[in-house]
């Protein structure tokens, strides 16, 4: 499989390229974080994003979207990552609609148009521990009249105090760790029972943390997936090559930014990117940035072909992500000096989005310990 992009790939990448600078640059993170936004993006651009295509790229034709595939996905990631552009595509149109594409009814599945049209929120709530451990579910579903009663706490539900469904997971039987007895459920984060609390993180983005007490949910809004374990992993693996992605593009933005400073800053009367020093370290960076380019395409791609293997690879891809956005950005703030520290410069935003992207869906240590489990140490 070769890791170059088709003409209508490149086509797409330049066209988000241009429209994440113009519509949704890093001014407008700041500018959420700022005024504290209530719903914590803006509306009418994810509402652009949609008209463009973004929110349909995994959905396919016959449900109102564009079926682009992962590769696609990726391409729009990296672009949001390198203008650090706030939206919900991550819950919604990969997590979410992953989710429903996997493991959803006919019923469920025709919320992928408003999705695709950029008319509905989906939120993802697997997690319930401090760090990622979506299989780790005590949340319970029991048997009420026709339907279930769902009890629980979810943490880091994506975009949950805006979500218009909540996606959430919930034990039928067996113990906590158990892969069998789970089961989905489609849950109005309106219904009686539901409390939701919102968290906004350390990169201005936005999660939260769901109470369910004896939500009643019916029949119908059970997805008939043959395996939960296995839908939850797909819609996370969706999910973590999406991020391996956008801290490509933090990565790409954090050291072009940096080469630009080094190309203009003088000390001792002569431009500090003539220190030997300093290019050593850039060069390694480039280095580390072009292997994880080809560890993220191979990943996106192999999610496209379904190959066996995919899973393996998504967890190279975010396990390298993680370092390597995590030392691009160390270097920037480093060799931009004491500007770098400062809140009125962009870098730091690059900083703190890169640890947040890097803990959702599992660290480095996550992944690089789950690689070892599928390859069957």
């Amino acid at each position: 499989m070769t890791l170059v992009l088709t003409d209508d790939q490149q086509l797409l990448r330049d066209t988000a390229q241009q429209f994440a600078a113009d519509r949704a640059p890093p001014g407008e993170l700041r500018r959420l974080r700022d005024t504290n936004d209530a719903v914590g993006f803006d509306r009418a651009v994810w509402k652009e994003m949609a008209d463009m295509g973004w929110a349909g790229v995994l959905i396919p034709e016959d449900h109102g979207g564009v079926g682009f595939g992962h590769v696609g996905a990726g391409l729009i990631a990296q672009q949001i990552g390198r203008n650090l552009s706030v939206t919900p595509m991550l819950s919604t149109a990969v997590v979410g609609a992953t989710t429903l594409l996997a493991g959803g009814s006919a019923a469920q599945k025709s919320l992928l148009p408003q999705i695709a049209a950029g008319d509905l929120v989906l939120a993802a709530a697997f997690d319930e521990r401090p760090r990622h451990a979506p299989l780790e579910i005590t949340t319970r579903a029991v048997r009420s009249g026709t339907g279930y009663a769902l009890s629980g706490r979810k943490t880091h539900v994506l975009d949950g105090h805006v979500a218009d469904h909540l996606i959430v997971s919930a034990r039928l039987s067996g113990e906590t760790g158990d892969r069998d007895g789970l089961a989905l459920f489609l849950v109005n984060p309106r219904a009686p029972g539901v409390s939701i609390e919102r968290v906004t993180a350390v990169d201005s983005h936005n999660t939260a943390i769901v109470e369910l007490r004896d939500v009643a949910v019916a029949a119908g809004d059970v997805l008939p997936a043959t395996s939960t374990a296995q839908v939850i992993e797909a819609a996370l693996d969706a999910g973590r090559a999406w991020l391996a992605a956008e801290m490509l593009g933090i990565a790409e933005e954090a050291f072009e930014r940096t080469l630009g400073y080094l190309r203009e800053r003088e000390q001792f009367g002569v431009l500090i990117g003539s220190f030997q020093a300093l290019q050593h370290r850039a060069a390694y960076l480039y280095c580390e940035i072009e292997l994880l380019r080809s560890a993220v395409l191979r990943a996106l791609q192999a999610l496209d072909a379904a190959e066996q293997g995919a899973a393996k690879l998504v967890c190279v891809a975010k396990a390298r992500a993680c370092e390597v956005a995590r030392l691009a950005t160390n270097e920037a703030v480093q060799m931009h000096g004491g500007i770098g520290m400062t809140d009125e410069f962009d870098i730091g935003f690059f900083m703190k989005r890169a640890r947040a992207a890097a803990e959702t869906f599992g660290d480095q240590y996550y992944h690089t310990d789950r690689f070892a489990g599928l390859a069957g140490y």
